[in-house]
């Protein structure tokens, strides 16, 4: 208050007796100081409706934010099965304890799927520079880090001037929370069966066409009822998919809404720096969790 007054006075001053710097050959003074323009960055990022798919089970509600981008064929399906319903009332046909929950089957045995036609397999898409892509650690030759939410290996950014295309490859990594397709024997088998990881199982990469990465409810997945058999197969009373729809097409009242940490913020890189402390050489992308805040719905 001090600061403001004084200088508030010093202009009055100068203000009413403009001539004495000039007659007296001086450089005119400067113009009062101006508060300083803060920007406000934000650390959290919103998940656009028409990328989230609402999972409601009967053991709790499931988040996963789409990948468009790395697997378009088949986030094109599954939003087209949530919106005719396909998807509602059926069960976790198979569920295996540190490894994954499977449903999508409306026979609930495996052998089930939609009318549609199989899709050809998105096991790798092609990344370019306006990609959204954080680093975590660059192992040589590759890069691994995020694509939003997605944890991903990528090939390394100087390869973009080695491609006709000028992008390179990436695959997502199949850590706890990935939304992965089922298929038959075939690559491109795919078609309305996915499953989501209860726990990390780098098999499966660049083997299973991934579309996307739950943002909240992985604690649901993880307490799914299990198979206490070897094939995985829930032979009596398994839990299920009571209802599940594209967060855009539920009215805005009801509708959940999403913010997870930026992967470009300051706090992620902070967050990447202590999760790599406390794991030291067994530290994996798999081990960064990235906060996240769930409002409405």
């Amino acid at each position: 208050m001090r600061q403001t007054l004084a200088v508030a006075a010093a202009t009055a001053f100068l203000t009413a007796f403009p001539a004495v710097a000039q007659d007296a050959g001086g450089t005119p003074p400067p113009p009062p100081p101006t508060p300083e323009t803060t920007v406000v960055v934000s650390e959290w990022r919103s998940v656009p409706a028409e990328n989230l798919l609402v999972i409601d089970t009967t053991r709790g509600r499931v988040l996963v934010e789409l990948t468009p981008e790395v697997a378009p064929l088949h986030v094109e399906r599954i939003k087209l099965l949530a919106r005719r319903g396909f998807y509602n009332d059926v069960p976790w046909h198979r569920v295996i304890d540190w490894f994954m929950a499977q449903t999508g089957d409306p026979l609930g045995n495996g052998e089930g799927q939609s009318p549609y036609p199989d899709l050809k397999g998105e096991f790798t898409y092609r990344r370019d520079a306006a990609m959204p892509f954080a680093a975590v650690a660059e192992p040589t030759g590759a890069r691994v880090g995020f694509f939003h939410a997605l944890p991903i290996q990528t090939q390394p950014d100087a390869a973009f001037a080695l491609t006709g295309d000028g992008k390179v490859h990436g695959w997502g990594l199949y850590c706890p929370g990935v939304a992965g397709m089922a298929r038959d024997e075939g690559n491109d088998t795919a078609n309305s069966q996915f499953f989501i990881m209860r726990q990390a199982y780098p098999a499966l990469d660049k083997r299973y066409s991934i579309w996307g990465m739950t943002v909240a409810g992985l604690d649901v997945i993880r307490s799914l009822k299990s198979s206490a058999t070897a094939d995985g197969m829930v032979a009596s009373e398994p839990d299920r998919m009571t209802r599940v729809r594209v967060a855009a097409d539920i009215p805005e009242a009801e509708r959940p809404t999403v913010q997870v940490l930026d992967t470009a913020s300051t706090r992620f890189r902070a967050l990447v720096d202590q999760t790599r402390a406390a794991r030291g050489a067994d530290f994996s992308v798999c081990d960064v969790t990235l906060p996240v805040q769930v409002a409405g719905g």
